[in-house]
C-alpha cells in the first residue's frame, strides 16, 4: 500500500508483492520492515492466555532465536513479560528486608543509590547479565581514578593556601595587598579542590557492594524472575580485611618520623594499654576503658550496657544488645551477628562497677537536687538504666566514646589506635596471656573460631614466638654452646679451612 492506502502495482499493473525495499511508504515507522516472533506462553493464573510478541529483528534466524530463548525461559517459569526494571526490582526487594539491622539497610540504600540505579537501574530485570554488571565496577574503579587525582589536587591546594596565608601573615606592615588578593585567590582555589568527591570505593566496600547485589539476585533467582545469578561471574580484585598489627618499637619510631601509620588497624601492646590505663585514672569515664581495654566490649555494646545484665553475684555481665550509629542517629539492636554472651568478670573490674554504681547514684542525687532548686536550667534526671551514662542519666552517643578516647591518647603521647583497637588489645592481652583462643573468641562474640584465628594472624605468630622460647627456657641448663664464626669466608681465605679449631663451636658454661 502507499501511504493512501492504495495498492503499489508492478510495470504490468499487477499488485506488487514481497520486499519492497527502500521504496516501502512505511519505512520510518518503528520496527516496519523487520522480522517478528509471536508466541503463545504457558497459561497464567487462572489459565489466562499469554502472549509474548516482539519485532526488529534483521534476519528471520535472529527472530527465531530470539523466540526459541523466551519459550525456554517461559518453560522454566521465568516471568518474561515482566518489564521490571533492575532499579524497580531492587527497591522491592529492599522493601521487604524486614529482618535486617538499620545499619545494614542504611548500606544497602547508599549501595542502591550511589551504584545501583545510576548503572544498572534502567535495565530490565529479566535482560541483566554479568556483562552489565562488569560495567558498573568499571566506572567504579574509573571513578576511584578521579578521585585520588582530586585528592591530590586538594592537598596542593591547601598547601598553596598556608603557604599564601604565612607570606601575608609575616609581611612587614602595612602589608601588601597583592598578598592579601593572592591568599583570597588560594582560598577560594582550595574551597573549589575540597568540594569535588575525594572519597575512594575501596576494595572492602566493593566486596560488600557485589555481596550485596548478589543477595538480591539469588532472591530474584529463587522467585523465577532471572535464570541465573549473574553476579556470581564477577571478578573483582582479591580483597583480603586489614589484619591487627602490633605497635613494634620499630614501627613507633618509624611512625614518629613520617606521621604515617603501618596499617589501618593498629594494636597497643599490653605496656601501651598499661601507660593508658595510668594516665586515665582521674578520668570519669574510667570504669568504661577498664572494661573495654581487658574484656573487648564493642563500643555500641559498652553504651548500650544496662545495670539488669550486670550480675554481681555471679560476676557476668550479659550482652544483649548495642547501640549503632545510622548517618549518626543512634539506633538500638541486637550485638554484632546476634552474638548475645556472657562475659565472666575478674575480681577488679566487679569491684570497679560497684564503685561506679554508687558513683552514679550520687550523681543522680545531686542532679535530682539541681532540678528541685532549679527546674528551668536542670531536666528531670533521666533513668535510661544504662550502666555508662551523662551525670544527668541521659544515654551517650557512641560517638562520643570514640572522640573522647582519641582526646585522652593523644593527651598520654600513646602510638594511634582506634577506640575499636582497644577491643582488639584486650584479644591481644588475652592470647599472650595464654587464654585459649576458643575463650577469646567467646568472649568477644565472634561467629566462630576461625573468625578469631583470621583477624589476629599477627599477633599468634607473636604468641607462637614467645611460646618457641618459652619451651626452651622450661628446661633448665648448665653449659651452651656458642657460635662465634659460623662459616667461613668463600673468596680466597683458606685460614678457616686450615685451622681445624677455627670457625668451629665452643663450648662454654651457660
Amino acid at each position: 500500500m502507499d501511504g493512501e492506502g492504495r495498492p503499489i502495482l508492478n510495470e504490468d499493473g499487477t499488485q506488487k508483492i514481497g520486499e519492497l525495499g527502500t521504496q516501502c511508504p512505511a519505512l520510518k515507522q518503528r520496527d516496519h520492515g523487520s522480522w517478528y516472533y509471536y508466541l503463545e506462553l504457558p497459561a497464567g493464573v487462572g489459565g489466562k492466555r499469554r502472549r509474548a510478541r516482539k519485532g526488529g529483528f534483521a534476519t528471520k534466524k535472529a527472530a527465531e532465536d530470539k523466540a526459541q530463548e523466551i519459550l525456554d525461559l517461559a518453560r522454566a517459569g521465568v516471568e518474561v513479560l515482566s518489564d521490571e526494571t533492575v532499579g524497580e526490582y531492587l527497591r522491592r526487594w529492599l522493601t521487604g528486608k524486614q529482618r535486617i539491622k538499620k545499619s545494614t539497610s542504611h548500606s544497602y540504600e547508599d549501595y542502591l543509590r550511589l551504584y545501583f540505579v545510576p548503572h544498572l537501574g534502567h535495565i530490565k530485570l529479566r535482560d541483566l547479565r554479568t556483562r552489565h554488571i562488569e560495567v558498573m565496577f568499571t566506572e567504579i574503579r574509573k571513578e576511584n581514578e578521579q578521585r585520588l587525582a582530586d585528592q591530590e589536587a586538594a592537598d596542593r591546594a591547601r598547601v598553596a593556601e598556608h603557604a599564601a596565608h604565612k607570606a601575608w601573615r609575616d609581611a612587614h606592615k602595612p602589608r601588601p595587598p597583592e598578598l592579601r588578593a593572592r591568599w583570597k585567590a588560594a582560598q577560594a582555589e582550595l574551597k573549589e579542590a575540597l568540594a569535588k568527591p575525594r572519597r575512594t570505593t575501596e576494595a572492602g566496600t566493593q566486596d560488600r557492594i557485589k555481596r550485596a547485589l548478589s543477595s538480591a539476585l539469588e532472591t530474584a533467582r529463587k522467585q523465577r524472575l532471572i535464570t541465573d545469578n549473574w553476579v556470581a561471574y564477577v571478578e573483582l580484585p582479591s580483597y583480603r580485611p586489614p589484619r591487627p598489627m602490633v605497635w613494634t618499637a620499630s614501627r613507633i619510631a618509624a611512625w614518629q618520623q613520617t606521621g604515617r601509620k603501618p596499617g589501618p588497624v593498629m594494636v597497643w601492646r599490653p605496656e601501651h594499654t598499661g601507660r593508658f590505663l595510668d594516665s586515665v585514672v582521674d578520668d570519669r569515664l574510667y570504669p568504661l576503658w577498664h572494661l573495654i581495654a581487658f574484656h573487648g566490649l564493642r563500643r555500641g555494646e559498652a553504651c548500650a550496657l544496662s545495670w539488669r545484665e550486670v550480675d554481681f553475684d555471679s560476676g557476668i555481665i550479659r550482652i544483649t544488645e548495642q547501640i549503632v550509629a545510622v548517618a549518626y542517629e543512634p539506633h538500638e539492636g541486637t550485638p554484632k551477628s546476634d552474638q548475645i554472651r556472657d562475659i565472666t568478670l575478674d575480681g577488679e573490674t566487679l569491684e570497679l562497677l560497684r564503685w561506679w554504681r554508687a558513683r552514679q547514684l550520687v550523681e543522680r542525687s545531686e542532679w535530682e537536687q539541681k532540678h528541685e532548686e532549679n527546674p528551668g536550667q536542670c531536666g528531670p534526671y533521666a533513668d535510661s538504666g544504662r550502666v555508662f551514662t551523662q551525670e544527668g542519666g541521659a544515654v551517650y552517643h557512641p560517638q562520643f566514646f570514640s572522640d573522647r578516647f582519641r582526646r585522652l591518647h593523644v593527651r598520654a603521647a600513646l602510638p594511634p589506635v582506634r577506640l575499636h583497637d582497644l577491643r582488639h588489645g584486650a584479644a591481644t592481652i588475652a592470647l599472650l596471656a595464654g587464654v585459649h583462643i576458643k575463650v577469646v573468641q567467646k568472649k568477644l562474640g565472634h561467629s566462630s573460631i576461625k573468625v578469631t584465628g583470621d583477624i589476629y594472624t599477627s599477633v599468634l605468630e607473636e604468641v607462637e614466638k614467645e611460646a618457641a622460647e618459652a619451651t626452651l627456657a622450661a628446661v633448665p641448663r648448665t653449659r651452651r654452646k656458642m657460635f662465634e664464626n659460623p662459616a667461613p669466608e668463600v673468596d680466597g681465605d683458606r685460614g678457616a679451612r686450615d685451622d681445624p679449631q677455627e670457625g668451629q663451636a665452643e663450648e662454654v658454661a651457660a
